[in-house]
């Protein structure tokens, strides 16, 4: 969603008043059994898929037979999801995350990706250029992220969002609905990978992360711990790798210390 609105543009030619498509952008207020649970901010488009996703990378749901019914209504904003565990209560502690849709997470635990999926560094540029040329919302407005979930050769979900982290909750939800499975796949990103990213993935069982930009210090870090690849700066025929190269063919022992033009 990319709402119209009047703008005045400056250029070389003065001053010109037109229109211009911004990201929508919502507040979403989760309940679990009539209980508050977190409000999310986000892009107001796929937002069934968004509450599952986001249920399930918290460990609150283990898939859609947890979950009795659901009502997700976008014009009172909120999502009310009864689950079949009547006794479930809230979490009372939250951690606020660097998403820049304003996320939080209730658990920093991780678990780790045990897979022997490799994928060669011509096929993860060649996934990433898959992804800028679906970013529809983007190419409107500009202003959101792109995140896709593919195999080794060709993008099966893709989501935008105001929020990283929302897209990744996106994908997963759409994966529950649809019955795909998630491991042993490819997450690719337009936005930096920040720790609770690698989290999400890690929950998929996704060996391998790709983003357009860089991951942080504590990305790497839960990445080599969690045995999860991430790569980087993943731009026409380049990439760097911060975490377990093996699965792109780069011995894991052989980290180069030249510095990448």
């Amino acid at each position: 969603m990319a709402p119209e609105i009047t703008v005045d543009r400056f250029s070389d030619e003065g001053w010109v008043r037109g229109t211009a498509h911004v990201p929508g952008e919502m507040e979403l207020t989760i309940y679990i059994n009539g209980q508050e649970l977190v409000t999310i901010l986000c892009t107001p488009t796929r937002l069934t898929p968004l509450v599952l996703g986001f249920l399930y990378a918290e460990g609150i749901i283990t898939g859609m037979k947890d979950v009795a019914t659901m009502r997700v209504c976008e014009d009172d904003s909120l999502a009310d999801v009864k689950l079949n565990n009547a006794e479930y209560k809230a979490p009372t502690r939250r951690t606020l995350t660097s998403g820049c849709g304003g996320g939080a997470t209730f658990t920093a635990q991780g678990q780790k990706v045990d897979s022997a999926f490799v994928v060669t560094p011509t096929e993860v540029l060649s996934l990433m250029k898959q992804l800028q040329d679906q970013e529809e919302l983007y190419r409107l407005s500009g202003g959101v992220h792109a995140s896709a979930l593919a195999d080794s050769k060709k993008l099966m979900v893709v989501a935008e969002d105001i929020g990283r982290h929302n897209t990744l909750d996106k994908i997963l939800g759409e994966c529950l609905l649809r019955g795909l499975k998630t491991k042993d796949g490819i997450l690719l990103s337009t936005g930096r990978l920040s720790s609770e990213m690698v989290r999400k993935a890690a929950k998929m069982g996704v060996p391998v992360v790709v983003s357009r930009t860089s991951p942080t210090a504590k990305a790497v870090s839960l990445g080599r711990e969690l045995g999860i690849t991430l790569v980087g700066y993943a731009r026409g025929s380049r990439l760097m790798v911060y975490s377990h190269p093996e699965r792109l063919g780069r011995a894991s022992e052989g980290y180069s210390t030249g510095k990448d033009g």
